[in-house]
């Protein structure tokens, strides 16, 4: 598992696999988001588990990523981090549909989105929130989550 922390609430980073999800629980995140489409969460054998919230998406300019995934998915990691839990997102390479997640996640805490496309690019250096396809989609969850 390769991952970045990027806030002390936010990781951000690969697929783990079911033995990296003592690793994650020893940062204190409760609740791992997957952006993968067709990969999905590995139950957690542990008690408790973790909370695994699977947000089918694909990585391409000809699918846009869902904004309402988007707003599920920082509904629920504001609500774990409100309840004291740390997030981890994760796709596969952690490079453009995590960061996507991961920059709304960051805008919903109140970060202007490109502050939070900024820190991400610096503390993750294999992330791209800059890409065409989608930096268009973090701009457009920012709009529609200050509307709300």
């Amino acid at each position: 598992m390769n991952f970045s922390e990027i806030t002390g609430d936010l990781f951000i980073g690969t697929t783990p696999s079911t033995s990296d999800y003592d690793t994650l629980r020893e940062l204190g995140v409760r609740i791992v988001i997957n952006m993968r489409l067709t990969y999905g969460p590995r139950p957690d054998p542990h008690d408790p588990p973790l909370l695994l919230l699977w947000l089918r998406t694909i990585d391409s300019p000809f699918f846009p990523i869902p904004i309402a995934k988007l707003t599920i998915g920082a509904r629920a990691a504001l609500e774990m981090i409100r309840l004291g839990g740390k997030v981890y997102v994760h796709c596969a390479g952690g490079r453009h549909r995590g960061v996507a997640m991961g920059s709304c996640v960051l805008i919903a805490q109140g970060y202007d989105p490109e502050s939070a496309m900024k820190l991400i690019a610096e503390r993750r250096l294999i992330a791209d929130p800059y890409a065409y396809y989608i930096r268009p989609r973090i701009l457009r969850f920012a709009r529609e989550w200050n509307m709300e």
